[in-house]
């Protein structure tokens, strides 16, 4: 798939002020500085669509952009760790759960992992909770150029092992890099599969 348009197009904090309509929705959310914004600019081929900053937890609200006049991509705020008190991630969790629970356009959510981590619990838990619900993912391992080919191999492979512990079927997964635009076209790829079959 190629990205010609990506324009913004809204923000909030209330699911039900989302864009009406049919068109289908990929959502993007991880923990907070897993590289989420960088992610979604080198996806769009843009420089400053999404907002990207040194300070953890800076995407507060649902952040709408309507790429090829076809789809949206959705930036979700991060879950985990902010530079914020405890009120504020609150809020953010309350946002986070109605949009994932509550919205109908919602296409497929991609969960973003630091693939220089371990499988972290806050992780595995939110993905649960969406194994629970029905709700469709795929995981994102991001900063793949900050590892060497072989360790990034096995980080992934281990994350597999982790989730085989309670997972019968694995969701698809893609490695990334912003920085080196690694896994771009099979992001984009697999979001236009989708939206052949809808």
């Amino acid at each position: 798939m190629q990205i010609t348009t990506a324009q913004f197009l809204q923000s909030n904090t209330n699911v039900g002020k989302c864009p009406t309509g049919n068109r289908p929705e990929y959502a993007f959310i991880g923990r907070s500085n897993v590289g989420k914004s960088s992610l979604i600019n080198m996806l769009c081929d843009r420089t400053s669509l999404a907002k990207v900053s040194g300070t953890p937890g800076k995407t507060q609200l649902i952040n709408h952009f309507l790429i090829n006049n076809a789809w949206h991509l959705v930036d979700l705020p991060g879950y985990g760790y902010a530079k914020v008190g405890r009120d504020a991630r609150n809020k953010f969790q309350r946002i986070i759960t109605d949009y994932v629970m509550r919205r109908q356009q919602l296409t497929l959510l991609f969960v973003l992992v630091d693939c220089r981590h371990e499988a972290q619990r806050i992780d595995l838990d939110f993905m649960r909770m969406l194994g629970e619900n029905g709700i469709p993912f795929a995981i994102i391992f991001t900063k793949a150029d900050k590892l060497r080919e072989q360790e990034l191999a096995l980080r992934v492979d281990a994350y597999r092992r982790q989730m085989l512990v309670e997972w019968e079927e694995l969701p698809p997964m893609f490695v990334t890099s912003a920085a080196r635009r690694i896994g771009r076209d099979e992001v984009l790829d697999y979001i236009d599969q989708i939206n052949q079959t809808l």
